[in-house]
C-alpha cells in the first residue's frame, strides 16, 4: 500500500490549501476521458469537451503529452506541482512553475509516467511550454467561468473536514478523503492501495488540496527552498460537489424567494450555517434570516453535532421541494 509515516509535528502543521492549477489539471483529466460523476458535470463536459478535442486534434504533440503525462502509471510530476504551502497562489503564479520546468526534467518525469522510453514525438524541449499553454486554455475556457461556485464548494468541504477533525480527530477527517486512504494509527497514513514502499515524511509540510472533479492524486516536492512538502489532492465530498448545480425549481423560488428556496434545496443533506454561506455566496446574516423563516415554517429542522449546529429538511420541507420539482417537469 502507499504509506506515509508522519509525526505529531507534521499533523499539527498540516493545512488545507486551494489550488487553481490542481482544479484545472483535474478538469483536463475529465475533458480527456469524459467520465462525468453527476448530471451537472455531464452538462459541463457537453459544453466544453468538443472544443478540447478539436484543439488537441490540431496539436498531436500536446495530445500525446496529455495521454502520456496524465494517463500513464504515474502522473508526470511537473504536470501536478505541489502547492507552495505559503498561502493560496493565483493560477498564473502556479502555472509559472510549470513553464519554468527544465526540459530535461520534464522528459524524465514523462519517462517515469510512461513506464519506459518515450515516443519519438515527445523527444523535444518545448513540452513544459506546451503543457502550460494547454492548462491556460483549460483554465480560461472551462474553469474560470465556474470558479466562484467551485471555490465555494471547496471552502464548504474544508469547513466539513474541519468539523470532522474537531469531533472525531484525524481518523474521522482523513478516512473518507479519497478511495483507499485511511488513518492506521501509530503515525501511519495510508494514502492509497498501491504497493509502494513507505515514505517517511515526518517534519515535512503536509497539505490537503480539495478539487471538485472526482479525481485525486498525491505529489511531493522533497527539496524545495522552504522545506519538503507533500500534498494529497482529493475530491470534495459528493454531497457538496453536486450542490452548486442544485438550482431551486422556478415555482419554489416564486413561493419562497430564490435565495431562500436555494437554501432549502441545498439542505438535502445536513449542513452548517458556515457551509451554506460558502455554497450560496450569501452573507451570514442573510443565511441566518432564511433559516429562521424556514425553521418557523417547519420546513427545516436543526440538531447539534459536536460544536456545530446542522440544518436539514423536515418531511414537510422534503415534500414541498419534491412537489415543486415535479411541477417544473410537467
Amino acid at each position: 500500500m502507499g504509506l506515509w509515516q508522519v509525526n505529531a509535528d507534521t499533523l499539527v502543521s498540516s493545512r488545507f490549501v486551494l489550488s487553481p492549477v490542481a482544479e484545472t489539471v483535474a478538469s483536463l483529466m475529465d475533458l480527456e476521458w469524459g467520465r462525468a460523476a453527476h448530471p451537472g458535470e455531464r452538462g459541463w463536459l457537453d459544453a466544453h469537451q468538443g472544443a478540447h478535442r478539436a484543439r488537441l486534434a490540431e496539436d498531436p504533440v500536446t495530445a500525446q503529452l496529455v495521454r502520456v503525462g496524465l494517463g500513464g502509471v504515474w502522473n508526470a510530476d511537473f504536470l501536478t506541482p505541489t502547492p507552495s504551502g505559503r498561502g493560496e497562489q493565483t493560477f498564473d503564479e502556479e502555472l509559472a512553475r510549470i513553464r519554468r520546468t527544465p526540459p530535461e526534467e520534464a522528459l524524465d518525469h514523462l519517462t517515469v509516467s510512461h513506464g519506459g522510453a518515450l515516443p519519438a514525438l515527445l523527444r523535444r524541449s518545448d513540452l513544459p511550454q506546451r503543457a502550460a499553454d494547454l492548462l491556460q486554455w483549460v483554465w480560461t475556457e472551462t474553469v474560470l467561468p465556474y470558479w466562484p461556485r467551485r471555490r465555494r464548494v471547496m471552502e464548504a468541504d474544508v469547513v466539513a473536514r474541519t468539523a470532522q477533525l474537531s469531533q472525531g480527530g484525524w481518523a474521522a477527517a482523513l478516512d473518507d478523503m479519497r478511495p483507499g486512504m485511511r488513518w492506521l494509527g501509530e503515525g501511519r497514513l495510508q494514502i492509497n492501495g498501491h504497493d509502494y514502499p513507505p515514505r517517511e515524511i515526518s517534519g515535512a509540510q503536509l497539505l490537503f488540496v480539495p478539487i471538485t472533479p472526482r479525481r485525486g492524486w498525491v505529489s511531493w516536492d522533497a527539496l524545495p527552498a522552504f522545506g519538503p512538502r507533500y500534498a494529497v489532492v482529493y475530491p470534495c465530498a459528493g454531497v457538496l460537489a453536486g450542490a452548486d448545480r442544485a438550482q431551486p425549481p422556478e415555482a419554489l423560488g416564486a413561493l419562497l424567494g430564490p435565495a431562500r428556496a436555494g437554501v432549502l434545496v441545498l439542505l438535502d443533506a445536513p449542513k452548517s450555517t458556515t457551509q451554506l454561506v460558502a455554497l450560496t455566496g450569501q452573507g451570514l446574516g442573510s443565511v441566518g434570516r432564511h433559516l429562521k423563516v424556514l425553521l418557523d415554517a417547519r420546513l427545516v429542522g436543526r440538531r447539534r453535532a459536536g460544536r456545530s449546529v446542522l440544518y436539514y429538511r423536515t418531511d414537510v420541507g422534503e415534500t414541498l421541494v419534491r412537489a415543486q420539482s415535479a411541477l417544473g417537469r410537467v
